[in-house]
């Protein structure tokens, strides 16, 4: 359990390393050329594909069985961080209230991203 936990950490510190920077790249120059929409269709990708990578890394550094408990943990553990982390930032540096940031994933691009989110946390489960 522990190591599973440790997986889930290192997941979500390596995703949201990388979400941080395309995060960043995307506000900066793609919103303004493709508008939010596109932006988000096509950072969402990317994330995804920096995600599978990073969790089958992980699953094979760490020896994490193919054990549905111990792989449900190591995303869980990943998506409540990346869940608090993201909450954190809106907060602190965009000034959303939690209840703002949750409010969020109404819009489209908001559900676009916690589509994109669960299927993160769910990683560990499907992949090898």
């Amino acid at each position: 359990m522990r190591n599973a936990s440790l997986a889930g950490f290192w997941y979500f510190a390596i995703v949201f390393a990388a979400g941080f920077l395309l995060g960043t790249l995307r506000v900066l120059y793609v919103i303004p050329h493709l508008g939010e929409t596109g932006a988000v269709l096509i950072e969402l990708p990317l994330m995804l594909v920096i995600s599978w990578i990073a969790c089958g890394a992980l699953l094979r550094r760490m020896s994490i069985p193919q054990h549905a408990g111990l792989r449900l943990v190591m995303g869980g553990v990943a998506f409540v961080l990346l869940m608090l982390a993201e909450m954190a930032l809106a907060w602190f540096v965009l000034s959303r209230t939690p209840e703002a940031f949750i409010q969020s994933f109404a819009s489209p691009n908001g559900a676009i991203g916690l589509v994109g989110q669960i299927a993160y946390a769910l990683f560990p489960m499907v992949r090898n």
